[in-house]
């Protein structure tokens, strides 16, 4: 989580939503990393997941990703869900929950859904309060 961390701190300098994302293989070996792009890739679904999931995908040559840990410091929303449901990833460790936009253990709950096609096991709150003072922080900045 603390390379994610440094990810989301790199999109917060760069004036995006502050999430970071690191996917890891089985042997926790660092596959691929991202920080939110949206601003500017001018790309509403560049997520750090879903650029995490891109850059992994076309490194590895494959669209399944069976067997990788995301390591996420906010709960994906209902996209990133979906996303990681379509790849197969095994397992999502996310820091700060979303009440609001949450699409796994809130909001959406994507993967309890009949029709998810794939359920990752999900494990919240890891490195809870960084994760979620670095979005407050960050948000705190816009609203002064």
């Amino acid at each position: 989580m603390d390379l994610a961390l440094i990810e989301a701190r790199q999109a917060a300098e760069a004036g995006e939503v502050p999430v970071g994302a690191v996917l890891v293989d089985a042997r926790g070996q660092i596959v691929a990393k991202a920080g939110n792009r949206t601003r500017r890739d001018c790309d509403p679904t560049a997520h750090a997941e879903i650029l995490a999931i891109r850059a992994a995908a076309a490194a590895l040559g494959q669209e399944r990703l069976a067997g990788y840990t995301l390591y996420v410091t906010l709960e994906p929303c209902a996209m990133c869900a979906g996303a990681l449901a379509h790849a197969r990833i095994a397992r999502v460790i996310y820091g700060a929950a979303d009440p609001k936009s949450g699409g796994t253990d809130h909001g959406a709950r994507v993967f309890s859904h009949p029709q998810s096609h794939h359920r990752p096991e999900v494990i919240g709150g890891i490195s809870e309060e960084d994760c979620a003072a670095l979005l407050q922080s960050f948000f705190a900045q816009k609203r002064a």
